[in-house]
């Protein structure tokens, strides 16, 4: 793949802009974006907590960490 073709993929990506600008042949040439919207079920949303507590940490002052330390 030429460096202009991966431009042009990237910038489409990324800027919503060029996208919109592009037919809607060129938008169906696109191979899928991997950062694309995810959906995620109500079983692993109601298990998400936006943090962790590391051994012998109360709640109260959980925060985020890396996930290598996260129980």
């Amino acid at each position: 793949m030429s460096q202009s073709k991966k431009d042009h993929i990237l910038r489409a990506w990324r800027d919503p802009e060029y996208y919109n600008s592009l037919s809607a042949e060129e938008r169906a040439s696109l191979p899928a974006n991997p950062a694309a919207e995810l959906t995620l079920g109500d079983d692993v949303l109601e298990s998400i907590t936006g943090g962790c507590c590391l051994p012998g940490q109360s709640s109260a002052i959980c925060t985020p960490c890396p996930p290598q330390h996260c129980l």
